[in-house]
């Protein structure tokens, strides 16, 4: 379970230091720490679950997403989110993982975006199409479809067969929201494709 230094405190209220009490759950293995002033009473949660709570507005992308949709065959080990506005790239370390945030335009933030349950709680998570396109977004720019072939397939591995079955249509109606040129690119060689 989820909980806030807020909420923590009112449930120790009648205690004659609540602050000292979170902290010897906390050493006592009984509490553990997300980032200041948010925690979880397990480890045994997917980081997916916490992700969102952690640094939001955000949702499960790049690598993260793309690993589980099985575009690329890394097994990744940080949960990498994307947010937007907030104009620069966060990372939390803590007992659940490495929790990493990176910028996309909010142009492009809600769109692509689906939510999963798991355990009787939600997560967001981009689409295979949308994590692709964040992917792209952050990598460094492209000029010609030779170097994007490259990076898509040699340099961040994306599996061939899979990336045929990405739904072309919601890649074409994202590529404009990133405005940058290796998306364009993208957005060309789908209409080659076709």
């Amino acid at each position: 379970m989820i909980r806030t230094t807020y909420d923590l405190l009112d449930s120790f209220s009648g205690y004659a230091n609540p602050d000292m009490k979170i902290k010897r759950m906390v050493q006592e293995g009984n509490l553990f720490r997300l980032r200041r002033g948010l925690y979880v009473t397990t480890t045994k949660i997917s980081s997916y679950l916490v992700a969102g709570v952690i640094y939001g507005p955000s949702y499960i992308s790049f690598e993260t997403a793309l690993s589980r949709y099985g575009l690329i065959p890394e097994r990744v080990y940080a949960c990498t989110s994307a947010t937007f506005r907030k104009n620069r790239s966060k990372i939390y370390k803590n007992d659940l993982g490495v929790f990493t945030y990176r910028d996309i335009p909010a142009a492009a933030f809600p769109l692509g975006v689906k939510c999963e349950r798991e355990n009787d709680m939600f997560y967001a998570i981009a689409s295979p199409e949308k994590a692709l396109c964040d992917m792209l977004y952050v990598q460094k720019p492209v000029y010609s479809q030779k170097a994007l072939r490259e990076l898509l397939f040699a340099d961040l591995r994306i599996d061939e067969a899979a990336f045929a079955q990405l739904n072309r249509q919601e890649l074409q109606q994202l590529v404009p929201r990133y405005r940058r040129r290796t998306l364009n690119l993208l957005g060309e060689l789908l209409d080659k494709g076709r």
